[in-house]
């Protein structure tokens, strides 16, 4: 069944939109405060559309999600009361109560860590609003742990070039179900942890 093949044309398509780089900023913004989904996955193929554009891609979803995890903090600091409930139903309650003990463990630090990594920085946007992290510490580690990460996908990716898309193209299908696979298999795992 070949699935993954046609949705990376379409998401080719997208990226080379007249009106993509708000799409990106929305998209960036947006997961650093609830969406699920990593920026990365537009960003690269935007990249690969116009791959002289890397640098100033990469500083739009540098910008627009730190501005998404402003606002995270500004939800964890002022409106905790109200998505609490919300929260403690949905299967977020984990990793926010485990990003509460990392920031108190390692404070503004733990922040520059996630927004790096592919851990969910949006939680620890929220959480630390709750737990009223330096605001100004907040944003540095914030610039620098997404900028790190989103000018290293842009640089790679640029680097790799036409052969990267190649390989891309040729191996999207095995890459695709791989993840799901390896999806399935981490869910899994962490629902029989809980059990």
């Amino acid at each position: 069944m070949k699935l993954f093949g046609s949705l990376y044309e379409r998401v080719m398509q997208w990226s080379r939109h007249r009106y993509a780089e708000y799409y990106l900023g929305a998209m960036s913004f947006a997961e650093s405060s609830f969406f699920p989904i990593p920026v990365d996955v537009m960003l690269a193929p935007m990249v690969l559309a116009k791959r002289e554009r890397w640098i100033r891609l990469a500083g739009i979803a540098t910008f627009f999600s730190v501005l998404g995890g402003v606002a995270g903090y500004a939800v964890g600091y002022g409106l905790f009361d109200v998505i609490e409930p919300w929260l403690r139903g949905s299967h977020y309650w984990g990793a926010y109560e485990t990003s509460k003990q990392w920031l108190d463990d390692y404070g503004v630090w733990i922040i520059f860590v996630v927004g790096f990594s592919p851990i969910p920085y949006k939680v620890f946007t929220i959480t630390a609003g709750v737990a009223v992290l330096n605001l100004p510490g907040f944003i540095i580690a914030s610039v620098i742990g997404r900028a790190g990460r989103f000018f290293l996908v842009a640089g790679l990716v640029r680097a790799g070039g036409q052969r990267f898309e190649d390989t891309l193209t040729k191996y999207v299908e095995r890459i695709g179900w791989a993840t799901v696979v390896i999806a399935v298999t981490v869910i899994g795992w962490l629902m029989l942890r809980e059990q």
